[in-house]
Formats: C-alpha cells, structure tokens, sequence
C-alpha cells in the first residue's frame, strides 16, 4: 500500500505511516504474552489479538508521540500496554455478556471457558504494568492506571443501568468515557507524555482521545438503529439488550404515556416482540431523536478535530483530523 492512495481510509494511512512501530509492537505483544508455565496465556490471548481488528489504539500512542516529534523506545512499550489493556477488557466483557462471537469469529470463554478468559484477562492487565513500569515515568503509569480504573468503573455502571428507564444522558456519557474513551484519551496523552511535550499540547492530546472516543461511541450505538446504513452491523442488539442510548433515553424523556409502557416493556422488562424495532423507529422519528444523537455525534467529532490545533501542524495530525471526521461519516 501506498500512503499517496487517496482511497486509503485514515487508520489504513496511519498504519501505513507507524508501519515500522506498529512491526515492533506486534513483537512487543508477543514476546510479552507468552507464559513457561501456561501454554493457554498465549493460546487465548493469540486467539483474541490475532483475529484482526486495527490496533486503533495503540496507533493513537504512536502517533501522539510521533506528533510530538519523540525518537526512543518507550512508545511501543505504552502502545503494547495500551493494547493489552483493551484485549484484557474484551476478555473480560465476553463474558459478562455471555458473547459467542468476536469480529467473525468465535469468543475465547465459548471455546475455552470463562474462567481462563477472566484470568487470562488479569494476566494481560498484570503485563501491561509490568510495561508501564519499565518506562519509569510515574506520571505515565499515573495515567494508563487511572484509565484501567475508569473502564472497570464504566462496566460496572454500565452493568447497573440496564435495563433502568430512569438512565440520564449525563450516565451514558459517564459509560462512554469508561467504555471506550477513556483507553483512547489515555493512548494519547501518554504519547505526549512520553514525547515531552508541554502541559498545553498534552491536555489537546487528552481532549482529541477523550472527544474522539465519545464521537466513536456515540456514532457506534446509532448505527444499531439503522442510522447511515448500518453497513455490517446487526440492527436492532442494543434494543433486545435493554441497552439505554441516547436515542432511547431522549425518546424516553419526551414519552407519552403509551409509549412510556412500550419502552418499558422493552427496554425495562426484556419483552421484545416482532414489531418492535420498527416502533422504536417510529418513536425516534417522532421526537427526533436519532437526528439529536446524530448531532452530538457529529459535535463531538468537531470536538476533536478542535483539539489537534493546539499541536504541531504535519501529516500525522492531518490523519487524525481526518480520523475524527471518519468515525461518524457513515452518519451523513
């Protein structure tokens, strides 16, 4: 691949940028997830970090610390740490929602079971500080241990508002952070970090991970009510699982009383029934919400995009202004 191809997608043109890191990362992982004494460390751990995916994560550690012009080592250390963090919190999500599939293939608890992915899983946030450790930056652990805390934190409020009518929207943004912007904000600041950079462009890393989570969240669970497309993607999971988005959670605020009894129904007691999906459809349209979530959506991107002006003008931030925009265009 050429990074000249126009047609290359930004995380595509990234990889292709960090191709010599992401190589040393990929090693990083490996040499660090194998176990003298527990050949089935490696064997879930490689089920679940080889199957593909696009390493975004560790891509946003690189490319922060590239941003900011660094040239040790350290950064493939955090990039490594970065990704075991989030594959020991899928391990460990699999299971809590009984999954049996991951990108296409089957989960590491169905073909295993789910105690080696839960301590499979705590083996791999073990090795992430043992990573954290050797780049003897407090500050760096200061970050990435606090993010560790923040995911588990959004799992466990995640966990107690389902199902729960009463959700607000500032607790779904509590679950996004935890969820999923709180790894993406981490991976880029400690990319500043590690590089030296000022209090001033660290603070623009943070805010571009942080807005570019939330962006990445919020455009996800639109598309599961069909919003641009929904290109590969079941429609209509969020709304068997009881999950409160925001779609359903404004729809549910402006409520009459015979759809506050269809949503609770649904959403509060599990009933779905054929039909079901299409009326929450008809209820979104009703009261807007979809349009609303795919504002937010869509402001928050903007967000981003604002943040990266505070850092040094070049390529790498061209890809990442990019990117913020990529993460919600399948909702224009």
């Amino acid at each position: 691949m050429s990074l000249d191809d126009a047609s290359h997608k930004p995380h595509e043109r990234l990889a292709i940028l960090l191709a010599d890191d992401l190589t040393r990362v990929g090693d990083t992982i490996r040499a660090r997830m194998a176990s003298e004494h527990a050949p089935r460390i490696p064997e879930v751990t490689a089920h679940l970090i080889e199957a593909g995916g696009k390493r975004l994560r560790p891509m946003l550690t690189l490319a922060a610390a590239r941003l900011m012009g660094y040239a040790g080592d350290d950064h493939v250390r955090l990039a490594a740490t970065v990704e075991f963090i989030h594959t020991a919190t899928l391990l460990h999500d699999d299971v809590v929602d009984e999954s049996a599939q991951r990108r296409g293939r089957p989960t590491a608890n169905l073909l295993w079971d789910n105690k080696s992915s839960v301590l499979v899983g705590d083996y791999l946030f073990a090795r992430s500080f043992q990573l954290m450790v050797e780049t003897g930056s407090l500050r760096v652990m200061d970050i990435l241990s606090n993010a560790a805390a923040t995911i588990a934190e959004g799992e466990v409020l995640q966990l107690t508002a389902a199902r729960n009518l009463a959700t607000t929207e500032e607790t779904y943004i509590q679950i996004v952070r935890g969820k999923t912007a709180a790894l993406f904000s981490a991976a880029t600041e400690v990319g500043g970090v590690v590089a030296g950079g000022s209090d001033t462009q660290v603070r623009a890393l943070f805010d571009y991970g942080d807005a570019l989570g939330i962006a990445f969240q919020i455009a996800d669970d639109l598309l599961d009510y069909g919003a641009g497309g929904a290109i590969g993607k079941n429609t209509g999971d969020d709304l068997r699982e009881g999950k409160l988005t925001l779609p359903v959670i404004r729809a549910i605020a402006a409520a009459d009383a015979d759809e506050r009894a269809f949503w609770e129904r649904t959403i509060g007691k599990g009933r779905v029934e054929d039909g079901d999906y299409e009326t929450a459809l008809e209820l979104f349209a009703r009261h807007g919400t979809l349009d609303g979530t795919r504002a937010d959506a869509l402001a928050w991107s903007a967000k981003a995009r604002a943040a990266l002006e505070a850092l040094p003008e070049g390529e790498i931030r061209d890809i990442l202004s990019d990117l913020a925009d990529y993460v919600v265009a399948r909702l224009v």
